[in-house]
């Protein structure tokens, strides 16, 4: 057992060194973590919520760390509601979750606020009232997944479980100033929001609706030095130039298939720092981090038997056993095999002595009897220089049911226009021709300006 583990959030972020100097900065504002001590952002209505599952509706990210920071502990389960969750799914999640207290950044008497029995807002202004945090109950934590379609599931998290990642160690001489384009909600967000409050750290926090360059602006006037997202948020970066002033120590991508070509192009922008991709799910928690700058990860991570995580793979999926694993679903449905592994429904593909994620099991595309993986034909045409990013889905074929065609995002400085364009498609065809086998190479390459991204931060995949 880890040391404090059975220990609260408060009681953690109080035993990780000193709290002088240390903050949570929101996209208008700070709280210094000191204050945490004899201030509250719930006005001193921390009783109220003893023992009740208490979902968290809120726009304001800052808002949303300073509730769970109170709340573990006392709360018998805290709801991670993200602000992008369809209005249609609010009244699913309550009655899944149980819940009978809200705690929101907008007032009870706002129309559409549903009828429970507590609610309070919270706000950065901290308000200076006793506060008792000696909490002791062993507050559930519940994820929502991010699927694009239907309703979410609800993931059961431990502190536990989610600080099973995170290892205690000496604070640093020079504390990270961690930033995240993720969502705090989101199990990626929250993972960089724990990293932060028990390292010793800071924190500067995203906020939903922020452009890329204003966000990583703020970033860097803060002097962030351990920076983190998805692929996807990576080349929007690239893409718009936001990188002025950023002099990261760190850097860090998960969430998505990270390619060589992302890969490649962050070690550029960034010489000499660490490019770090992980693999983590909802469901299935932190696996593992390459640190190594390439794509895919070694074979020997596999079948290691007594390993803090360990990994197989059964027919084609990676598959993961670990501490770090979410207890159970809320409902019925089941998380774990009979074995104690999680599917994560990844396919993996052996080369030589490295592993390659070759895409979701749902999002294979058929053709004709042949299956696609969209990922696979992807990492062939980012690697092509005037490319930055492509999106690979299927369109309806009356003959072969589907066609494969792929969308690009060009770099910047790369010319679309008449015969510059037809030039540019032929040389990508030809590279996925020398590459992948025939019935992979896309039947029509498009330029387009940019890619739907969802609100998690990945490419929007769709089939027409």
């Amino acid at each position: 057992m880890q040391p404090n583990e059975g220990a609260t959030l408060w009681a953690r972020l109080s035993g990780a060194g000193p709290l002088s100097g240390r903050h949570l900065w929101g996209a208008e504002r700070g709280v210094a973590l000191a204050e945490l001590a004899r201030k509250s952002a719930l006005g001193g209505r921390l009783e109220a919520f003893r023992g009740r599952s208490v979902l968290l509706a809120m726009k304001d990210q800052l808002s949303a760390a300073l509730a769970m920071i109170e709340l573990d502990g006392v709360a018998r389960r805290i709801v991670l509601c993200p602000p992008d969750l369809q209005a249609a799914h609010v009244p699913g999640v309550m009655a899944l979750a149980e819940v009978d207290a809200i705690v929101s950044d907008r007032d009870a008497s706002e129309e559409g606020t549903p009828a429970v029995q507590v609610f309070a807002s919270c706000t950065p202004e901290l308000k200076p009232v006793a506060v008792e945090r000696a909490g002791s109950l062993p507050t559930e934590w519940i994820l929502l997944t991010s699927g694009t379609t239907g309703a979410p599931k609800l993931v059961q998290h431990t502190l536990a479980t989610l600080t099973g990642p995170i290892k205690p160690a000496a604070v640093p001489a020079d504390p990270p100033l961690w930033s995240t384009f993720y969502d705090i909600r989101r199990y990626g967000g929250l993972q960089i929001l724990l990293r932060a409050l028990l390292g010793g750290g800071s924190l500067v926090l995203s906020q939903a609706g922020d452009a890329t360059g204003e966000f990583l602006a703020r970033a860097a006037a803060r002097g962030v030095s351990h920076l983190l997202g998805t692929p996807t948020h990576w080349w929007l970066a690239l893409t718009g130039g936001s990188f002025h002033g950023l002099a990261p120590r760190y850097v860090r991508l998960s969430g998505e298939t990270a390619d060589q070509a992302i890969l490649d192009r962050l070690r550029a922008a960034f010489p000499g720092v660490p490019v770090v991709h992980a693999f983590a799910s909802t469901e299935a928690g932190v696996a593992f981090e390459i640190p190594d700058g390439l794509a895919g990860f070694p074979a020997s991570l596999i079948g290691r038997e007594g390993a803090e995580v360990e990994l197989k793979v059964e027919d084609g999926t990676l598959r993961i056993r670990s501490p770090r694993i979410a207890e159970r679903y809320l409902g019925t449905e089941t998380l774990a095999g009979s074995d104690g592994f999680v599917d994560t429904r990844d396919l993996v593909e052996l080369q030589g002595e490295r592993y390659f994620f070759a895409g979701r099991k749902d999002g294979v595309i058929n053709v004709g009897g042949q299956k696609i993986h969209p990922e696979e034909v992807e990492a062939v045409i980012d690697s092509h220089p005037a490319v930055r990013k492509s999106l690979v889905r299927a369109r309806k074929n009356p003959i072969t049911g589907a066609i494969v065609v792929a969308e690009v995002v060009l770099a910047e400085g790369a010319d679309a226009r008449d015969a510059n364009a037809a030039q540019l498609k032929q040389e990508i065809l030809q590279l996925c021709r020398d590459t992948l086998p025939r019935h992979k190479v896309p039947a029509m390459v498009q330029f387009v300006p940019s890619l739907a991204v969802t609100p998690a931060g990945k490419i929007a995949r769709r089939n027409a």
